[in-house]
């Protein structure tokens, strides 16, 4: 542990699984303070154990980020634990492919719920504590199809694509609070939520065995290599980046 975030108080979003259980130890690694949150409660309590096994500080919350209601108490509890919040990370996301004319208002109700709502909401929320403090960190997880879309996945896409557009807005208007606001965009990473996307392109092992068909780094990217991006805009690091749109697609957009 280096503390490079050392004290930092962190919320973390979608924390039980992939990205957001990988940033959540990157942040506890390099001093952050943790709160875990995730739907699953089995899952967030699992990383949290990862943490405290090692000697970090994280606690878990049970979280429905698609509700305004559940990510104001998931706000509420960091600050009645450790009195501020420095770092919000809104990783929450699920991927629900099918064609357009296929898909259900269930699934369009629950992807826009919880990519564009969460984000929307846990920005809301963390804002007003944000400025009192004097500043703050909001790091959005989007995906490379917030800026190019891929089969089956019309509107996945549309929800990637509002959480660049959020992030370019909240960092407009809040630049000269110190607040700052930037979206990572992953190409394809080894996590649960692209296996059903897989399993449209013929399966996961079909995937990877033609990844570098698309992606010419020729692998999937591990969850680590996006949390150390995480942890980088965490960071006073990159106290210059606000509204930026970090690629991080073993160049998947280059083509």
């Amino acid at each position: 542990m280096t503390g490079r975030i050392e004290g930092k108080v962190c919320v973390v979003t979608g924390a039980g699984s992939g990205i957001g259980r990988a940033s959540a130890i990157r942040l506890a690694e390099e001093g952050g303070r943790v709160l875990c949150a995730d739907v699953n409660e089995t899952s967030v309590r699992e990383t949290v154990a990862s943490i405290i096994a090692v000697g970090g500080v994280a606690r878990s919350f049970v979280v429905d980020v698609s509700s305004s209601a559940s990510v104001e108490f998931m706000i509420a509890t960091a600050v009645e634990e450790w009195r501020r919040v420095d770092v919000l990370v809104n990783n929450a996301g699920v991927n629900l492919p099918g064609l357009l004319h296929e898909v259900s208002d269930e699934t369009i109700e629950r992807t826009l719920g919880v990519n564009v709502k969460g984000q929307i909401y846990g920005c809301r929320a963390v804002l007003p504590l944000m400025l009192a403090q004097g500043g703050g960190s909001i790091i959005n997880v989007s995906s490379v199809n917030g800026i190019v879309s891929e089969p089956f996945l019309a509107v996945y896409s549309a929800s990637k694509g509002a959480s660049v557009m959020l992030t370019k807005g909240v960092a407009l208007d809040y630049a000269k609070q110190g607040i700052r606001c930037n979206v990572i965009c992953p190409g394809w990473v080894d996590t649960p939520i692209n296996y059903a996307h897989a399993e449209m392109l013929g399966g996961l092992q079909h995937v990877y065995d033609t990844i570098d068909s698309f992606q010419p780094i020729g692998r999937p990217g591990e969850p680590r290599e996006i949390a150390n991006v995480v942890l980088f805009l965490a960071s006073d690091e990159a106290s210059f980046m606000t509204g930026s749109v970090v690629v991080v697609d073993g160049g998947m957009t280059s083509q």
